[in-house]
C-alpha cells in the first residue's frame, strides 16, 4: 500500500512539473517568433477607407519609393553598367610555348614552310593581345545597351568595346582569313592551331560585383520629403497609392526609429506579458474546470501544439508577408478539439488562438469578428460527431460564415458591398480547402496522439466488422450479452452526460477474449454441457480469468485502440471469480488459498465510462438466473451487485459520485423491466356450439392473431 500510494505521488508530482513545463516553453517560442512591429501603431491597406483620426506627420521623414520602382529605375541604369575583366598574359606565354615545342615535336607542325610557321605564330600573338574571351560573355556584352567592359589592371581599368575582342572560334577565323595567297590554307587548316588558341580574357566576378553595387547606389531610394506637422490623411478617406507610399515611408522611419534597445526590450516584455496572460488563462481553465485534461499529458501537449503551431504560422506570414492570413485555417483548431477533448475546452482554445493572432494581423477588429464567428459555426456543427461526412458538411458552412460575416462587416464599415475587396473570397476558397481535408488530421491525430474520435467509434460499433462478426458465430451467447450490456451501459452513460458511444464500442469488444473457450462460459453451454465437470478449481478459474489477457492480445492483433483496450482489462477489475474461488474453498477447509490463482489482473476503472461498464456487465450477467422479473427482485439484484463492487474498492480510481452510481442503479432496473418484460398470455379460440354459430357476414371478418409483435403491452 505504502509502495503505491508512493508511486501515485511521484507521478502527482512529475504531472504538476510537466504541464507548466508546457506551457512555460510555448510562451517562450511564441514571444521569440512574435513579429516586431515597431512602435507603428496603425493597419492600413491600399484601397481601403483610414479607419483612424486624423494623421499628420509627427516629424520630417522622405517618402520612399516602392520595391518595384526602385527595381525598375535599378535596371535601368544598370543597363549602362560595363562589367570588369582581366586579362590573364601567362595563358599567351604557355600557348606560345607549347606552340613552339610542337613545332619541332609534332609531325603536322614540322612539315609546315617556315614562312607558315612564322606567320601562325605572328598571327597568335596578335589575338592574344587583342583578347580572346568565353563566347556566353561576348554575346551577353554584345546585346547591352552600351556594347563595352573595363579591362582592369592593377588599379586602373579601360573601357573597351566588343568588337575589339575574338572568341576561340573569330581568333580561328582570323588567322585563317588573314592568310597570304602563296600559303596552302587546307595545310594550315591540318595543323590544328584551335589548340593552341585559348581564353585569355577572364571575368572578374569580385570588382564587377562590388562595381555594380556602387553602381545602384546611384539610384536614390526616396522621392520627395514630408514636413512635420503635414496632413497626411483623415478618417473615412480611401488609402490610394500615393497616400499608401506616404504611410509606408512612416511606418518604415518610425520602426527605424523606434529601434533603440530599451524600446526593443521593453516591446518585448509587452509581447511576454500578454502571451503569460492568455496561456496562464488557459492554464487556469484546465486546472479549475477540467482536471481530468489538466492530469492527461497528451491531452495537454497536444492542445498547446495546436495552438503554438497556428499562432506560429501567423506570426510567419506576417513576418515575412507571404500572403494573406485569411488563408490559415483556423478553424482546424476548433474542430480537432472539439472531435477530441469538448466543446467549450475548444472555443477556449479558438479564443486565445485569435486573440494572440490578432496582436500580429492588419485590422485585428475584424480578424477577430471573423475568426470567432467561424469557430462558434465550427462548434455548432459538430455537436455530435458520428459521421467524417460532417466534416466536410462543416466546411461549407465555415467558408459560408466567412463570406457573411466579411460582407456584413463592409457594409457595416462602407455602407456598400461596392467597397469589399473580392480576393478575400480567394482567400476564403482556399482556406476552405485546407478545412475539406481536415478528416485527415482527425486520422493522422488518433495515430500520433492515441485518440479516439466520435467516427471511430461508430465505425468499430459496427457489428459487422469482422471482429465482431467472427464473435457472433464463435459466442453466439457471449455476444448478445455484449449487446444487452452496451444497451445497459448506453441508457446509463446518457443519463449521466458520459459518452455513451464510447461505452457502446467498450461493451462490444469486453469480452472478445471468451473466442478462444467459449464453451467454458455458460451463455455459450447447451442443457447437459458442461466443459468444467473434472476440472480442478484453479484450472476452471485460470480459464475465465484468461479471456481477459485472450482479449487484449486479440485486440491488439486487430490494431484496436487503446480506450477499447482499457474497457477489456477493466471490466473485471481485480476481482474474483466467486463461484470457482468458494467451491475451493468448501471443497479445501482449513487449507489457505492462493488468492492470485483466483483474481482478475484488472486494473480497476479509471473512468467514468468504464466505471458503468464494469456495473452494467455484472448486473447484465446475474440477471439471467433470476427467476422472476419484478422490479423489486430486480432491484435487490442491482443493490446487490454494484453496493458489492462499491464495498470492494473498484471504483476508488474512477471519477465517479455516490450520486452518479445511483442514478445508474434506477437506469438499470428501469432498463431491465423494459428487457425481461413478460408477455400477455394470448386466448384460445374457442370453438362455439354449432346452434350458436354466426355467419361471418353478420359479425364482418375473424381478426388475425396470427402476428404476435401486434400483443406486445
Amino acid at each position: 500500500m505504502h509502495a503505491n500510494s508512493s508511486n501515485k505521488k511521484k507521478i502527482r508530482i512529475r504531472t504538476r512539473v510537466f504541464v507548466p513545463m508546457v506551457f512555460v516553453i510555448a510562451v517562450l517560442l511564441i514571444t521569440y517568433l512574435f513579429p516586431r512591429q515597431g512602435s507603428f501603431k496603425y493597419s492600413f491597406n491600399e484601397g481601403r477607407p483610414w479607419q483612424y483620426g486624423l494623421l499628420t506627420a509627427p516629424f520630417d521623414f522622405p517618402i520612399y519609393k516602392t520595391a518595384e520602382q526602385l527595381q525598375t529605375e535599378q535596371d535601368s541604369i544598370l543597363q549602362y553598367y560595363e562589367p570588369y575583366f582581366l586579362i590573364d598574359n601567362e595563358i599567351q606565354k604557355n600557348a606560345l610555348a607549347d606552340f613552339d615545342a610542337d613545332v619541332n615535336l609534332k609531325e603536322r607542325l614540322a612539315e609546315l614552310p617556315p614562312a607558315t610557321k612564322l606567320y601562325i605564330r605572328k598571327k597568335l600573338q596578335d589575338v592574344y593581345e587583342k583578347g580572346i574571351m568565353r563566347s556566353e560573355d561576348y554575346d551577353r556584352i554584345t546585346a547591352s545597351v552600351t556594347g563595352g567592359l573595363r579591362i582592369r589592371e592593377k588599379n586602373m581599368a579601360a573601357s573597351r568595346k566588343i568588337e575589339t575582342f575574338y572568341t576561340i572560334r573569330s581568333a580561328y577565323e582570323k588567322v585563317l582569313d588573314d592568310l597570304p595567297q602563296e600559303m596552302d590554307v587546307e595545310m594550315v587548316k591540318a595543323a590544328d592551331i584551335n589548340d593552341y588558341i585559348r581564353e585569355n580574357v577572364i571575368y572578374d566576378a569580385a570588382t564587377s560585383e562590388k562595381a555594380e553595387n556602387e553602381f545602384i547606389q546611384q539610384v536614390d531610394i526616396s522621392r520627395g520629403m514630408v514636413q512635420q506637422g503635414q496632413r497626411i490623411i483623415d478618417q473615412g478617406e480611401i488609402v490610394n497609392d500615393h497616400t499608401f507610399n506616404i504611410l509606408s515611408s512612416l511606418k518604415r522611419v518610425t520602426e527605424e526609429r523606434s529601434g533603440s534597445a530599451a524600446k526593443n526590450n521593453g516591446m518585448v516584455l509587452g509581447q511576454l506579458m500578454l502571451i503569460l496572460l492568455m496561456f496562464g488563462s488557459f492554464y487556469m481553465y484546465l486546472l479549475f474546470f477540467r482536471p481530468n485534461e489538466y492530469r492527461n499529458r497528451k491531452h495537454v501537449v497536444f492542445m498547446v501544439l495546436l495552438v503554438v503551431i497556428f499562432l506560429l504560422l501567423t506570426a510567419v506570414t506576417v513576418r515575412f508577408e507571404l500572403f494573406s492570413v485569411y488563408i490559415l485555417p483556423y478553424a482546424i483548431v476548433t474542430i480537432l478539439i472539439r472531435t477530441f477533448i469538448d466543446s467549450r475546452t475548444a472555443l477556449f482554445a479558438s479564443l486565445i488562438t485569435v486573440i494572440l493572432s490578432s496582436l500580429m494581423v492588419p485590422f485585428p477588429f475584424e480578424f477577430i469578428v471573423i475568426q470567432m464567428s467561424v469557430a462558434m459555426i465550427s462548434i455548432f456543427m459538430l455537436k455530435e460527431l458520428s459521421e467524417r461526412s460532417q466534416l466536410i458538411r462543416s466546411s461549407f458552412f465555415i467558408l459560408l460564415t466567412y463570406i457573411l460575416v466579411y460582407l456584413g462587416l463592409t457594409l457595416y464599415q462602407e455602407g456598400s458591398i461596392k467597397e469589399a475587396n473580392w480576393l478575400m473570397l480567394v482567400y476564403f476558397l482556399i482556406n476552405f480547402i485546407f478545412i475539406m481535408f481536415s478528416y485527415t488530421l482527425v486520422y493522422l491525430v488518433e495515430q500520433s496522439f492515441g485518440f479516439i474520435s466520435g467516427v471511430s467509434l461508430v465505425e468499430l460499433s459496427n457489428i459487422n466488422k469482422p471482429l465482431l462478426k467472427e464473435l457472433s458465430e464463435k459466442a453466439p451467447g457471449t455476444f448478445q450479452h455484449s449487446l444487452q450490456v452496451s444497451n445497459l451501459g448506453m441508457a446509463a452513460a446518457a443519463k449521466l452526460g458520459a459518452n455513451a458511444s464510447l461505452i457502446r464500442t467498450g461493451a462490444l469488444y469486453h469480452d472478445i477474449g471468451k473466442m478462444m473457450n467459449p464453451a467454458f462460459f455458460t451463455e455459450n453451454q447447451t442443457p447437459g454441457m458442461n466443459p468444467h465437470a473434472g476440472l480442478p478449481f484453479e484450472e476452471s478459474a485460470r480459464i475465465i480469468i484468461n479471456h481477459v489477457k485472450d482479449g487484449v492480445k486479440i485486440a491488439q492483433r486487430y490494431n484496436i485502440p487503446q480506450q477499447i483496450i482499457d474497457f477489456i482489462e477493466t471490466h473485471h477489475g481485480t476481482s474474483m471469480p466467486k463461484y470457482f474461488y468458494i467451491s475451493w474453498k468448501n471443497a479445501n477447509p482449513g487449507k489457505e488459498v492462493n488468492e492470485a490463482d483466483f483474481r482478475y489482473p484488472g486494473p480497476n476503472p479509471f473512468t467514468r465510462e468504464e466505471a458503468i461498464m464494469m456495473m452494467a456487465d455484472a448486473v447484465e450477467a446475474s440477471s439471467r438466473s433470476l427467476a422472476e422479473y419484478s422490479e423489486e427482485s430486480l432491484r435487490t439484484l442491482v443493490d446487490k451487485i454494484i453496493d458489492g463492487q462499491l464495498q470492494e474498492g473498484y471504483f476508488k480510481l474512477a471519477p465517479i459520485t455516490f450520486r452518479d452510481i445511483q442514478t445508474v442503479k434506477d437506469v438499470f432496473v428501469e432498463k431491465l423491466q423494459t428487457m425481461y418484460h413478460s408477455r400477455i398470455t394470448y386466448p384460445e379460440l374457442k370453438t362455439p356450439a354449432p346452434q350458436h354459430a354466426v355467419s361471418e357476414e353478420e359479425h364482418g371478418e375473424i381478426p388475425d392473431y396470427s402476428d404476435e409483435e401486434t400483443l406486445h403491452p
